[in-house]
């Protein structure tokens, strides 16, 4: 036998034992592209969901998806949420070192010579049967109090930007983690055979237009297989990049040339064994039949003028925050199973009063009615609704206060986020801090803990979840993480 031919026999006979092991052969194939009957149409409720993980859901779940407000520059919770009468009193006047107990800085203040406190400028009130403190920025979110669960003891390690904004999408500081929206699609497959299972949508606030930009690892699959990484869809152009055909080529054209090409990567497939293959074949064909139901989902022609209307005057441009909360709306009813929308332009640490002003108008009327549209539809029971940022602000001044300015930075130690349907409890705030914001007083919620929460109302185990990479068993909460039973129906 030649050199060659030792060395082919060789080869193939580890690509054949590595085909065994990551279990892709012409069945699993088949199961990749959903071509067993099993994913059908969102409306084939008797068998829900394909592609998920054997055995899953671990326990009867009260979300089917998750529809993640994800406000990028951490928004100021004493501006918004956790109300704090007795700093009006202090307004001014040095945090204490007792309170800031040594915490590190950022660069952006480490050199100041005062930390001095500056409340907030904006009226609180009590709104609903719950009596949630909610700010005059937020009229519309008032209206809903008694559908939110609001988190204010929420705490994260990260003090920077991307740090902060990579561990809330990952569990982990590092990036090369997979984001918790393709940790979902990898544990419970997709209910729609049309439309990908994890959607992700940008929008650019009107507070900060220099805010954090926002990189596509942010919503990647990490170490897990690339087909659960999210699918960003564009404001301009088509949604998704080379959706159309290009020129020239009709749709029975494209058809087959994707024929071919999927037995030319079928050879290549039995052949090396590589799972990838598969997912590209997998993504050819979704992205085929996103053809017919993409531009059916971004047409908003047959839907009521009130219902758009209830998002406020720019759902109806491309691109704003409220027309990718309505979009999301239309991608729930569709069965998209995480839904993420990134709105920008909340890093406020100078000029606030007048930044949060804008920041909150984009997204407060949105936000609100996207709840009130779910519920309406009877999609909030099983839709599990996250609205906040990576971190929240300090309550010390960054650069200079005035009579009507301020600024904030980051701080990691406490802020507030809120949650809605999903089986999650209506109408409760949870968790205390301290009288100046800035520390834990009760019940402290780690961004493990919410990844637990949010995967248990998912009716997943976190600690179950796993997928075997570099010799040991990750998971999107690393080794802890703890459900908030307390926020739960």
């Amino acid at each position: 036998m030649s050199a060659y031919a030792a060395l082919h026999s060789s080869l193939t006979r580890r690509h054949f034992f590595g085909r065994g092991a990551v279990g892709i052969g012409t069945a699993a194939l088949a199961w990749l592209l959903h071509e067993d009957g099993r994913a059908g149409s969102v409306s084939d409720r008797s068998n829900p969901s394909a592609g998920g993980r054997p055995g899953l859901p671990h326990f009867p779940a009260r979300a089917r998806r998750v529809i993640y407000l994800c406000q990028s520059g951490a928004p100021s919770q004493m501006d918004l949420f956790d109300y704090k009468p007795l700093l009006r009193d202090l307004r001014g006047t040095d945090l204490p070192d007792s309170i800031r107990r040594g915490q590190r800085l950022t660069g952006m203040t480490a050199m100041q010579e005062r930390f001095p406190v500056a409340p907030t400028m904006f009226r609180f009130a009590r709104h609903g049967k719950s009596g949630a403190w909610v700010s005059e920025l937020m009229p519309h979110t008032a209206r809903i109090a008694d559908e939110l669960c609001f988190i204010k003891t929420m705490h994260t390690e990260a003090i920077n930007h991307d740090p902060a904004v990579t561990f809330f999408q990952s569990g982990a500081q590092l990036a090369g983690r997979p984001s918790m929206g393709a940790w979902v699609a990898y544990g419970l497959g997709s209910e729609s055979r049309d439309l990908p299972a994890f959607v992700v949508m940008i929008s650019q606030g009107t507070g900060n237009p220099m805010d954090q930009p926002l990189y596509d690892r942010l919503w990647g699959s990490g170490f897990l297989p690339s087909r659960y990484q999210g699918i960003k869809f564009r404001s301009t152009g088509d949604p998704v990049l080379y959706l159309s055909n290009p020129a020239g080529l009709d749709e029975a054209g494209r058809r087959r040339m994707l024929d071919d090409l999927a037995r030319l990567n079928q050879m290549r497939q039995q052949e090396v064994g590589d799972p990838e293959i598969a997912t590209r074949i997998a993504q050819y064909e979704m992205a085929f039949r996103m053809q017919t139901a993409v531009p059916e989902l971004t047409d908003f022609s047959r839907e009521p003028r009130h219902a758009v209307d209830m998002y406020g005057p720019s759902a109806r441009t491309p691109g704003t925050f409220a027309y990718n909360c309505l979009l999301a709306r239309r991608l729930a009813e569709r069965g998209v199973r995480f839904i993420q929308l990134f709105h920008r332009g909340w890093d406020q640490h100078l000029n606030l009063p007048v930044q949060i002003r804008g920041q909150s108008r984009d997204t407060d009327q949105p936000s609100a009615a996207l709840i009130r549209d779910l519920k309406q539809r009877g999609l909030l029971d099983d839709t599990l609704v996250v609205w906040g940022g990576e971190f929240g602000r300090t309550v010390y001044c960054q650069g200079t206060l005035t009579a009507d300015n301020y600024g904030r930075d980051h701080h990691p130690r406490c802020f507030t986020i809120w949650l809605a349907g999903g089986g999650i409890k209506p109408g409760i705030s949870h968790g205390v801090t301290d009288d100046f914001c800035y520390n834990i007083a009760q019940d402290p919620v780690h961004i493990h803990d919410l990844h637990a929460t949010m995967l248990h109302c998912l009716g997943i185990d976190h600690r179950r979840l796993t997928f075997r990479y570099q010799g040991r068993n990750h998971r999107l909460t690393d080794v802890a993480g703890n459900v908030v039973e307390e926020v739960l129906l």
